[in-house]
């Protein structure tokens, strides 16, 4: 019977750590540079296209001003900017944590393709709703 002492050692944690730290490292760097370059003035990092052509808000309108927003430590106006985003950014943080977690622990997890097909229905629908809701008279408090 082969014990955990008996398993060869294929990696050391850094190269298992590498992929969300350099993810982690992304973020921060993108973070950054909407701090420094403020999106809140109108055509600093371009126009949204699907504003252009449609005239309606889609549902990543206002996430640069948000994040500009969290990195100047006003989270009600970054939640003005992007619910969505902002409302979404703890489960990101917590999968995030739960994958750095079991790299560390060199474990592996499968997810089965209902589940996959699950939670992204699931994103899909309330990303759609958000999107539709912003652009009616009764979601315009949802609008950038």
């Amino acid at each position: 019977m082969a014990t955990a002492l008996d398993r060869p050692v294929d990696a050391s944690r850094w190269s298992r750590v590498r992929a969300p730290a350099l993810v982690a490292g992304a973020v921060l760097g993108a973070s950054v540079l909407l701090h420094l370059r403020d999106p809140h003035h109108s055509g600093s990092w371009g126009y949204c296209p699907w504003l252009l052509l449609t005239g309606t808000y889609c549902p990543g309108c206002g996430g640069l001003r948000a994040v500009n927003d969290l990195t100047d430590g006003h989270f009600a106006a970054a939640a003005s900017s992007n619910l969505l985003f902002v409302g979404s950014l703890p489960l990101a943080l917590f999968l995030w944590g739960h994958w750095v977690v079991d790299r560390w622990r060199d474990i592996s997890r499968h997810v089965t393709t209902r589940r996959a097909f699950l939670l992204s229905g699931a994103f899909l629908a309330v990303t759609l709703v958000f999107w539709v809701l912003r652009n009616l008279p009764a979601g315009a408090w949802l609008a950038p």
